[in-house]
């Protein structure tokens, strides 16, 4: 408590903490602000009508995953999904293309260069994005969801293209936005933006658990042993619940943290009289070197087969696609083993992206550093190669197991998807990740002006 206090004693750390505060708010009120040429009225229809189904699941991951809001179709209904989507192929880009391989070595000068390529490359890919969405919502069905005298003639398509403007205007400032609390604020901006949305949706999951949605009014059986009928929280249920979230967080933050901490040693230079290197330290291997981002990889491609399948069922009527095609609708066995198979491809892929072992080996051997036992060069490059194959597949275990967990939650608990969702998964991930990112950040300029860590005993 008397660290949370000196943190609004440093006029510079609340300062910050105030800008930051104000910059989420910014972007909360315009994820409320709807597009002007929607009919939302029946946008709320059909949202009302698919929360539940696979695709109001599917518009809820993507939306989590930008921080958008693609359900009431607002100004920033796109999130920060574009400049997201940049950075990543930006990344890809950077280890098969020798120019950009050669910027990402350059240190501070090469990153700023390549930040603004990916600010460049952000809009065209915003454009693309945003003309499809509109699209739909404006010409589906013979007007869609635009609003009467908007569906014909030369005023629906300047409204199109306002639309699309719009949304576009709206990703490129949560973009500026990201980065202002990057510069004046605390913590990284675009991460801080995506978690808001998501813990934005607590409210709401806490509601339909608690709530009946028909009259609003409490449920009861969450109060009684074995109480209510199919598909609702008895007492017992609950209390399962509660355990399950808290040992799920629990272990997030333990793999998030964990490492795998290989000793390094310097060597030793004689100078006159004086000895100089010769200490310790460790290489720190993180166990989950990919973070969040398998799990994001593997929910969007099995977005494809989702919507093929989808499609072939109401083409043709054959038994066994019936069944591959209701197992990915609920998410069941064969869903979820391809869930994990993906998960763990993508877990070795990006590791490998992020670290090699090849170049930490010249850099420990160009610093005069060796790991004991070892000799510097494709010595240590194998050993470290080997270390991390073992972490890599811990890691991908645990992605693995959370990542399954809603859908566990949601079939054998007859609990609704968006209250599942909240037991593990991309969403749980990103929150617990942005919070201990923002927590160490706090943590330093607290440390660097002699106050206690909010972590410290």
């Amino acid at each position: 408590m008397n660290s949370l206090l000196t943190i609004f004693r440093i006029p510079e750390l609340s300062r910050k903490i105030l800008f930051t505060v104000i910059c989420i708010a910014i972007y909360r009120v315009g994820y409320y602000v709807p597009l002007p040429v929607v009919d939302q009225d029946r946008m709320a229809e059909l949202m009302a009508g698919s929360s539940q189904g696979t695709l109001g699941q599917v518009l809820g991951l993507v939306s989590m995953f930008s921080g958008g809001n693609l359900s009431q179709a607002c100004i920033f209904a796109l999130g920060i999904m574009p400049y997201i989507s940049a950075s990543i192929i930006f990344q890809l880009l950077g280890s098969v293309y020798p120019p950009l391989e050669k910027l990402q070595k350059e240190g501070e000068a090469g990153r700023k260069k390549i930040n603004e390529y990916t600010r460049y490359a952000t809009v065209p890919i915003c454009l693309i994005q945003a003309i499809g969405y509109v699209n739909y919502i404006m010409g589906a069905g013979g007007g869609g969801y635009a609003l009467p005298g908007l569906t014909t003639g030369l005023t629906h398509y300047y409204f199109v293209v306002a639309s699309i403007l719009t949304m576009t205007a709206g990703t490129v400032f949560l973009m500026w936005l990201g980065e202002q609390i990057d510069e004046y604020g605390i913590g990284n901006g675009i991460s801080l933006i995506i978690m808001s949305g998501i813990v934005a949706r607590i409210p709401e999951a806490t509601k339909i658990l608690l709530f009946d949605s028909a009259s609003g009014q409490f449920k009861r059986s969450v109060l009684q042993l074995g109480g209510g009928g199919p598909g609702e929280v008895g007492f017992e249920k609950l209390l399962v619940l509660m355990f399950l979230f808290i040992s799920v967080v629990v272990w997030v933050v333990l793999i998030t943290k964990g490492q795998r901490r290989i000793p390094t040693q310097s060597a030793k230079h004689v100078r006159g009289r004086r000895v100089f290197g010769g200490t310790k330290q460790y290489l720190p291997l993180r166990v989950n070197q990919a973070g969040v981002m398998p799990v994001i990889f593997a929910s969007s491609l099995l977005m494809v087969p989702y919507f093929a399948l989808g499609f072939l069922k109401n083409t043709v009527n054959w038994g066994w696609l019936n069944a591959l095609a209701s197992s990915f609708e609920r998410q069941g066995y064969i869903y979820n083993v391809l869930y994990i198979v993906l998960i763990y491809f993508f877990c070795y892929f990006w590791t490998a992206i992020q670290f090699n072992p090849k170049d930490m080996a010249n850099n420990l051997k160009d610093y005069g550093s060796f790991i004991p036992g070892y000799r510097p060069g494709k010595r240590t490059a194998d050993y470290l190669e080997k270390v991390l194959m073992r972490v890599t597949f811990i890691g991908a275990a645990f992605l693995a197991v959370i990542a399954v967990i809603p859908s566990l939650v949601s079939n054998t608990m007859e609990v609704d998807p968006r209250v599942a969702s909240f037991y593990g998964g991309t969403g749980l991930l990103i929150v617990i990740s942005v919070a201990l990112d923002l927590v160490k950040k706090i943590n330093s300029h607290l440390v660097m002006r002699n106050y206690p860590g909010l972590t410290d005993d």
